[in-house]
This record gives C-alpha cells, sequence and structure tokens, in this order.
C-alpha cells in the first residue's frame, strides 16, 4: 500500500514527538538560580550546571541541569521557599535572615530552606569614581547611590552602614540598578556610586576600570565594630591591591560567605548527585573564575544556621568532613 505524503509527513511528525517524549523522560531537570550577568553567580553557577549535567545521574537518567539569570540573595531565597527552582546561590546572612525570620523575612521564615555548600567569600565593594570626592559612608550624604532592589541583602547592608553612621536612606537619593546598569551609569555620570557585594573580581567593575579611573571606598572605623556586632556573618577583609586597574593600594572592607541552597522538597538522592558533582569537579571551577579556587570541601559546611540537606550530609559524610 503506498502512503499519501500527508500520510508519510503524520507519522514523521508522531515518530518525532514520540522520539522526543521519550528523551524528555529520560531526563530529570535541575535549577540553579543565580545572579546578574555582571556578578559572580552567574558564570560559576553556568559551570555548575554543565557539570551536573555531564556527571549527575538519577534512576538511570541523565540530570539536566540549567543556570538562570535571577535577582540574587533575597529574591533567590524566596524562589526557594515557594519551591519554584530547586536550587539557588546566597549570601549566607540572608539565608540566616530567611531561615530565622528576621530582618526582611521577619513576618515570613522561610523554614523548608537547606543548604547543599558553603562556596566563596562575597567582597562587598562601595564603587564609585575617583574624582567623586566620596571617601567613606558619611560622605554619601547627598549623592546618588544603587544598592539594588528594595529588600535585597545589599539594600539592608547599605541601610545599616548608613545607619552606624548617622545617615538614614533619605541622605542619599535611591537608585535600583542592577551591577552592570549601576557602573553604566556611574561611566555616564549619572550615578554618584553603587554598593556591590560579590565574589572578585566582579566582571562588572572589571569592565568599570578598563576605561575609567575608579575608587573602592575604604570601610573601615569604630562604626563598623557595631555593625559587625549585629551581622556576625560579615567579616573584616581586606581587598588585595591590583584586583582591579588602577587600584594600586589594598582596600579595608567587609565580606560574607555564598552559599548554594535548596529546600527539603529536593529529593535526598538529587542533593547528593548534585554535590557531588561539585566537588569532585572543582579545578574546573577555578577555570571559569578566580573564587571557584575557594570553594573547599573542608568549609563545605559552614553554612550558619540553615539546616544542611540530609543528601548533601550523606556526601559530607562519605568524605569524611561530617559525623
Amino acid at each position: 500500500m503506498k502512503l499519501s505524503w500527508k500520510a508519510l509527513t503524520a507519522v514523521a511528525v508522531a515518530l518525532t514527538l514520540t522520539t522526543a517524549g521519550a528523551m524528555a523522560q529520560q531526563r530529570v531537570f535541575f535549577g540553579i538560580a543565580t545572579g546578574g550577568t555582571g556578578g559572580t553567580y552567574y558564570p560559576l553557577g553556568g559551570m555548575l550546571a554543565q557539570l551536573i549535567s555531564n556527571k549527575a545521574t538519577i534512576d538511570g537518567k541523565k540530570v539536566s541541569a540549567t543556570a538562570e539569570s535571577a535577582g540574587a540573595s533575597v529574591a533567590n531565597a524566596k524562589l526557594l521557599g515557594n519551591n519554584e527552582i530547586e536550587s539557588a546561590f546566597a549570601a549566607a546572612d540572608i539565608l540566616d535572615a530567611a531561615y530565622n525570620g528576621r530582618a526582611q523575612f521577619d513576618k515570613a521564615p522561610i523554614k523548608n530552606l537547606r543548604a547543599l555548600a558553603a562556596l566563596y567569600p562575597e567582597t562587598v565593594q562601595l564603587v564609585t569614581r575617583a574624582d567623586s570626592g566620596i571617601n567613606g559612608i558619611k560622605d554619601l550624604k547627598g549623592k546618588s547611590i544603587s544598592s539594588g532592589s528594595p529588600g535585597s541583602g545589599q539594600y539592608q547592608l547599605l541601610t545599616d552602614l548608613l545607619r552606624v553612621n548617622g545617615l538614614a536612606r533619605s541622605d542619599v537619593k535611591e537608585d535600583s540598578s542592577s551591577f552592570s546598569q549601576a557602573v553604566d551609569k556611574i561611566k555616564d555620570g549619572n550615578l554618584d556610586a553603587t554598593l556591590i557585594t560579590a565574589g572578585v573580581p566582579t566582571a562588572a567593575v572589571t569592565d568599570f576600570a578598563q576605561a575609567h579611573d575608579l575608587k573602592i571606598v575604604p570601610l573601615t572605623g569604630p562604626e563598623l565594630d557595631v555593625l559587625l556586632k549585629e551581622q556576625p556573618y560579615y567579616t573584616r577583609v581586606m581587598l588585595p591591591a591590583n584586583t582591579y586597574k588602577g587600584q594600586t593600594q589594598e582596600v579595608p572592607t567587609l565580606a560574607v560567605l555564598a552559599v548554594w541552597a535548596s529546600n527539603s522538597q529536593l529529593s535526598d538522592d538529587m542533593a547528593y548527585q548534585v554535590t557531588k558533582a561539585l566537588f569532585e569537579n572543582l579545578p574546573i571551577m577555578g577555570q571559569v573564575h578566580v573564587q571557584g579556587k575557594n570553594i573547599k570541601l573542608d568549609t563545605a559546611m559552614s553554612v550558619g544556621s540553615t539546616p544542611i540537606h540530609p543528601g548533601a550530609l550523606k556526601y559530607y559524610k562519605e568524605k569524611g568532613v561530617a559525623k
């Protein structure tokens, strides 16, 4: 029997759909919420997704992982709380506040948060032009500054930095641009400064320094002692000299750990497999960004008050870093 062209086409379409459906059933999907493309979360999250896709399987099915550009720590914690994504990068202090119902989460704690791994230190960078006249937090009075969207970790940090220095948010001109947008505005003279918390070197700041003289404003003085008592997840650090072009001196500032988090809905098997994919391929992470070299198995459980996911804990016990 000779089939018509339409019949052959219908058969071909049916076979294609059947094959595609079978392939989809052979994969398990896993998302990683990161941050803006001008930060550090995004490139490291992208490589982590690739590693998971290449290495992880669940019940004989390949895991298909993707990194998604997202709103960073606070937004990512909320995505996990609503079970809208399987995992996310976030700052340790934000996860602590979310899990324990503090600060911006005081009316809605996120008790289903679980930690997969501590990653690397994120450095606080108050970025401005070299000729801005801004040499400390108190010099921000009357100036325009971006610290991300209201409710974000950086937004809260700027609020706290202003407060311990005798200022309020009403003393500065608000802007809620992303890292890259804020840096572009500073280049064009439409913004005085931006507060960025990210692994260094941060892509957006590196780009800025290539064409303009920049200043990383020191964060120092007794006022910080007050802040550090309130925010124990932050620590004093020195931004190394020559992290950016033209930045010839080391700069005192703050840092907080980045954490890879998930929620209690993630299966133990998936948590185990993705954690294994990360720690058994660390040299590759270090090739993507210098902060990838700071991800270490022996500090993987330094996640603060957020409970470690049982699947990740199983891996750590196998490796002898957990009892």
